[in-house]
């Protein structure tokens, strides 16, 4: 796949994550009445535009497709008009605000659950210890073949996806790995699992291959729904290794840098590009929900303040810590995009 491909590839993912995330808002703005004055896909200036007689809104699609917006009257400042979004009850503008974000989680949930459908999903059983080249092998540490893991450092795994990810994040030092053997539960202390690094950042690795579960409708479900809570997990984990200095901002990647990663789970097929999808997707809402003023999550907990103090917040205090906050996360946003098109010619 050509660079042509994969930027298009990308496009074309970023706006549709974009276009689900502001029709969440969208279509609950207009179940509650509330006026619209605009509904665009990315930001900048218009390429294409469409002015509903019906409804009087303008549907847009802008040059830049990292963003998007739903333009509600008495958004950011105080109006007169009755279907205002500032004149409706609080439950009614919470419900709006966390709408964009709950779709992107119920999409990635959705792609998780097809993918999950036609294509094999791990258990926890080794199967196998293929001959790689590591300086060490998790068998040295007592691993035996048909041994089911259940924990690794007192964290249970019941799939491969959480046990590879435990062994990721921990795997970097000795750890405590519980297994299941001949029907007994039995501790293996100290295994040491090969490690990598990658920026810096020091990684464990599996060395061994596991069995695939026999899917039933039931197994699908449960395993879409624990893969969706442990991406959640693994976003929340992320953003605590970052305060606390185990990863660094060269971890960090925006928009260039994921199109580079969806261009490579395209050029792998339809399948990982569908899981990178889904990641995506519930991150993007994940991360619209962490309480940061200029995010939805901001907006939510100052609708929850309200609520409980039955007390509105200035509209003009609001719009200026919304402002100050999104000039912020702007600038870091263009720092990690600088950073990446630097990476992309490393």
């Amino acid at each position: 796949m050509n660079l042509i491909q994969t930027i298009i590839i990308a496009i074309l993912v970023f706006s549709f994550l974009i276009f689900i995330h502001e029709f969440g808002h969208y279509i609950f703005a207009r179940i509650f009445h509330v006026t619209i004055t605009e509904f665009s896909i990315g930001m900048g200036p218009k390429l294409v535009w469409y002015d509903s007689k019906k409804t009087g809104i303008r549907y847009c699609l802008s040059a830049i497709p990292f963003g998007g917006y739903v333009a509600m009257v008495g958004e950011d400042s105080e109006s007169d008009d009755p279907n205002a979004f500032n004149k409706k009850p609080a439950w009614q503008r919470l419900i709006v605000t966390v709408a964009g974000a709950s779709v992107n989680i119920i999409a990635g949930v959705i792609a998780i659950i097809i993918l999950a459908s036609i294509s094999d999903i791990g258990n926890t059983t080794v199967a196998g210890f293929p001959e790689l080249d590591y300086e060490v092998s998790t068998q040295d540490s007592g691993l035996m073949l048909g041994d089911e893991i259940i924990k690794v450092d007192g964290k249970r795994v019941k799939y491969l996806d959480q046990l590879s990810y435990e062994i990721m994040r921990k795997g970097h030092e000795p750890v405590d790995v519980t297994v299941i053997r001949d029907g007994k539960e039995l501790v293996l202390p100290d295994v040491v699992f090969p490690t990598d690094s990658q920026q810096g950042q020091v990684f464990g690795m599996m060395d061994f291959q596991v069995y695939a579960v026999d899917k039933t409708v039931g197994k699908v479900l449960g395993y879409s729904i624990s893969k969706s809570a442990l991406i959640v997990r693994m976003c929340g984990e992320s953003i605590i290794d970052l305060i606390t200095g185990r990863y660094t901002v060269a971890a960090v990647s925006g928009p260039v840098g994921i199109g580079e990663v969806i261009g490579e789970a395209a050029n792998q097929g339809p399948g990982p590009l569908l899981s990178i999808v889904a990641l995506i997707s519930i991150n993007l809402g994940v991360m619209n929900l962490l309480p940061i003023p200029a995010l939805d999550g901001g907006r939510t907990v100052l609708l929850l303040v309200e609520m409980v103090a039955r007390k509105k917040l200035p509209q003009n205090v609001e719009a200026t810590i919304n402002a100050v906050s999104l000039a912020i996360l702007l600038g870091l946003s263009a720092i990690i995009m600088i950073k990446d098109v630097i990476g992309l010619f490393n």
